[in-house]
């Protein structure tokens, strides 16, 4: 009996992804019977109806059908936004990235930097992460760089964009976890006793992420470090600077 519920159950599962797959249309085929102007309007509407994953169909459809049409360009920022609500942050990024090599003087093109912006770093967060606090300084990095890069290239190339406040504030907050994520290397060496590279990582910390919260933290580990390698100069100097700029900060460099 129960060979026979499981045989059951493995067909009715192999029914549904039969049917899954044939619901599935190519762009290529899809909104044959329409013309180009009605699988636009619709996709918008349906973006408006927030359904996000009819839009992107006609979206992809239009793209595909109609790659050179009048409306095919603006389908093409569309249907960033439509993968980012759909969660789907990899296909939003890559939509992004290439209206940005298609179309780079599309009077549009900054906010296809801010999407790309946004769903790299969204690639970075997992499901559960999205709703708990999670210290991102302990992870992978990767996606959370590449954010960074695109929203300091919005910045740059569009500095009056009505995206670009937006960006410095995610500038300012990736900035952070990036150096974070540098003291915790740094603290990793440190206390392995590996001295010269928890030295080194927490000079690099310091160099590049000035103003950072966890460069206060850095150079007390940068003295904590040369002291233990008896570099007394070195700590000497780098409680100077840390006594200059955090005068209530203590730092016991034996501990």
């Amino acid at each position: 009996m129960k060979k026979y519920l499981l045989s059951l159950s493995i067909i009715a599962l192999l029914a549904g992804l039969m049917a899954s797959c044939a619901s599935s249309t190519d762009p290529a085929e899809a909104y044959k019977g329409e013309s180009p102007q009605e699988i636009y309007q619709k996709g918008k509407a349906a973006l408006e109806d927030k359904s996000y994953g009819e839009a992107t169909k006609r979206f992809e459809a239009l793209d595909v059908q109609y790659p050179f049409g009048p409306e095919t360009e603006n389908a093409q920022l569309y249907l960033i936004y439509s993968y980012y609500m759909k969660e789907d942050y990899a296909l939003s990024a890559a939509a992004a990235d290439r209206f940005i090599r298609l179309h780079p003087t599309n009077p549009h093109v900054d906010y296809a930097y801010y999407m790309r912006g946004l769903s790299n770093y969204y690639q970075n967060l997992g499901f559960m992460e999205r709703f708990f606090p999670i210290d991102l300084a302990t992870r992978d990095l990767t996606q959370v760089r590449k954010s960074y890069n695109d929203f300091s290239q919005l910045t740059t190339l569009f500095p009056t964009s009505k995206y670009t406040p937006s960006a410095h504030q995610y500038l300012v907050y990736l900035r952070n976890i990036l150096a974070n994520h540098e003291l915790e290397v740094a603290q990793y060496y440190y206390t392995r006793k590996a001295y010269v590279a928890a030295a080194n990582r927490a000079n690099g910390l310091v160099a590049h992420y000035q103003g950072a919260p966890a460069t206060v933290e850095g150079l007390g580990l940068m003295a904590k470090s040369y002291h233990q390698l008896g570099m007394t100069k070195l700590e000497q100097d780098t409680l100077t600077v840390l006594r200059y700029n955090y005068p209530d900060i203590k730092v016991n460099v034996e501990s």
